[in-house]
């Protein structure tokens, strides 16, 4: 088995204002998905898929020209107008300009995986041990199964004090076994208080909820309940050229059909991220404490 690392650098990064992929956070130009491939590597992934949009391959490969000297590398891409067949015909949105989410993303990734995968975001930081607690699910999975992993974060972790975010709340029975997943928009911290913001409403969520930032844990299974999911998705959503097929939608439709179980990880490390501009100073202070203590070298591929 070659457990399998698929980054989503898909992104646009409207609101931090270009490629948050490829923004250095490191003494020596290290990216955060950089942070998150030494870590993968360590904790024993084997291959790392990259999920792009053709226009930031170049920046991609001006950037990490050496990475295949320590992981088996692939590209693959995610098109905003692809083949959709729906009930034996193709429909299509010409006029649509922004990619299909991420579960379709996860879906145009097929032809590069043939083993149990884990899915993370480019841009952000998820910590040593969430690779580590991923990794080990990952080796005991069967690539026929649909039994599939989260790695959750405690709410209050995982925003930033320079605006709202969007996070999916995680609901979990007494088992660690996933529920459901609730995405919830515009979360923000004021005064010790979390709050989401609905129908103009302020709702609490309580200190400790985990929450969902995109780190899945998944066999070859899930591409055949995607390519189903995302055709119907698309019949029912393509008209809204700003619909997009989201991850925990995806899930939460499998978790309600009773087709697959997802485990909730947890693990020791802080979760960061650049949703803002605002937020990369907090971001390389943090990764230059972690050099302090020894945790990553000042060069990560010297």
């Amino acid at each position: 088995m070659k457990p399998t690392l698929l980054i989503l650098a898909a992104g646009m990064g409207n609101r931090y204002g270009g490629l948050k992929q490829v923004d250095p956070m490191g003494p020596s130009g290290e990216t955060l998905m950089e942070y998150g491939i030494y870590d993968a590597i360590k904790a024993g992934f084997k291959k790392a898929v990259f999920l792009f949009r053709d226009n930031i391959v170049e920046a991609f490969e001006q950037n990490y020209k050496n990475l295949q000297d320590h992981i088996e590398v692939e590209y693959a891409f995610q098109e905003v107008n692809p083949e959709i067949i729906y009930a034996g015909k193709k429909i299509e949105y010409p006029e649509r300009e922004k990619p299909w989410g991420t579960a379709h993303a996860v879906l145009s990734a097929a032809d590069a995986i043939q083993d149990p995968f884990a899915v993370i975001n480019a841009d952000d930081f998820y910590g040593p041990s969430a690779y580590q607690a991923m990794i080990e699910y990952l080796k005991l999975s069967d690539s026929l199964q649909q039994k599939y992993a989260i790695v959750g974060y405690p709410i209050e972790k995982t925003l930033s004090p320079f605006g709202t975010v969007s996070r999916a709340i995680l609901e979990i029975n007494g088992h660690q076994s996933l529920k459901k997943v609730v995405e919830r928009t515009k979360i923000k911290e004021t005064g010790g208080v979390v709050n989401y913001y609905e129908n103009d409403h302020q709702i609490a969520i309580p200190q400790g909820t985990l929450v969902s930032t995109n780190f899945w844990g998944f066999t070859p299974a899930i591409f055949e309940e995607l390519s189903q999911q995302f055709s119907e998705f698309a019949n029912q959503n393509g008209e809204n050229l700003k619909s997009e097929f989201y991850i925990p939608f995806a899930v939460n439709n499998l978790l309600e059909s009773q087709t697959a179980a997802v485990e909730v990880l947890t693990c020791q490390d802080n979760w960061m991220g650049v949703t803002y501009k605002e937020d990369k100073p907090g971001v390389t202070q943090q990764i230059s404490s972690f050099i302090g203590q020894g945790i990553y070298p000042d060069n990560l591929w010297k």
